[in-house]
């Protein structure tokens, strides 16, 4: 009787022209906004380029970088204030919330666009610390802006990917909140898996939450929301805080920004999710 052969390993198929093509570019592009950058910024100054390097492993991301001009306003915020309110995502040590924020509670907010949401719930709570992480410098450099305008001291930028800063840069059940408001939406089926809201996400996010801090994501894609409240709600780390199970009507902190309101005049749904993280008894 013949007896099996081992299996021999496939060694991985090699990339196609197109996406080695597809590859070099955003090597190029990414080079160019290092490039600009370490232009705008001398060291230590401004937000790093790319601030995590090659310590990281390379997997697919949820965000893209934006390139667009930064206004001489948002560049001199940058100057002035990245040096005691600025931090790069490197993942090399593990940032101390309480002397950052003084000890106030935190929230991490991921992707805050220009800001201005961000700066008004800060001056509408300013018991409570506001961790603000985005890749886009003109945001952040507006946001730096507006906190100097509303003498907000409880707001802080983070500049680099999330996944690492969770990961790697913030300690377990620190902090008291997470919001995602309009992340990305990858509306094309073949990239829905870089959307930032799957099980994995959730997994992680759960280690850093305190026990009975919530989670609040919004979006005005309705197949996104779906997605969202799928996962949330098959997650063993978090419960609805709506007693039907459903979507969260707004709540009146998080203020209406000009972005959604130009989707709402459009005819676009919002729907907000706001899930608790649970602790599990032994």
């Amino acid at each position: 009787m013949p007896q099996p052969q081992p299996h021999e390993p496939q060694a991985p198929a090699e990339p196609g022209p197109s996406q080695l093509a597809a590859r070099d570019a955003a090597d190029r592009e990414a080079a160019h906004v290092r490039a600009r950058a370490l232009r705008m910024f001398p060291e230590g100054v401004g937000p790093s380029p790319d601030p995590a390097g090659s310590h990281f492993e390379r997997r697919i991301r949820s965000f893209q970088p934006r390139r667009s001009r930064v206004t001489t306003g948002q560049g001199e915020a940058l100057k002035r204030w990245w040096p005691t309110r600025g931090t790069d995502i490197d993942g090399q040590s593990v940032l101390d919330l309480d002397a950052m924020f003084d000890g106030l509670p935190v929230v991490l907010e991921i992707g805050f666009g220009m800001g201005e949401a961000t700066a008004r719930m800060a001056a509408d709570d300013p018991a409570t610390g506001i961790l603000a992480v985005d890749v886009h410098t003109p945001g952040q450099g507006n946001l730096l802006r507006l906190a100097e305008l509303g003498d907000l001291t409880n707001v802080r930028v983070a500049n680099g990917d999330a996944i690492i800063l969770l990961r790697e840069m913030l300690p377990a059940d620190s902090l008291s909140g997470l919001r995602v408001y309009f992340p990305d939406p990858w509306p094309k089926a073949r990239h829905n898996k870089r959307r930032l809201i799957q099980p994995e996400f959730l997994t992680l996010a759960a280690t850093r939450l305190a026990p009975g801090a919530v989670l609040h994501c919004a979006t005005d894609w309705e197949d996104y929301a779906e997605q969202m409240l799928e996962v949330l709600t098959a997650h063993p780390d978090f419960e609805n805080t709506q007693a039907d199970g459903g979507y969260t009507p707004r709540p009146a902190f998080r203020p209406l920004t000009r972005f959604e309101g130009q989707g709402l005049d459009k005819g676009h749904v919002v729907h907000d999710l706001m899930f608790r993280r649970v602790t599990h008894s032994d």
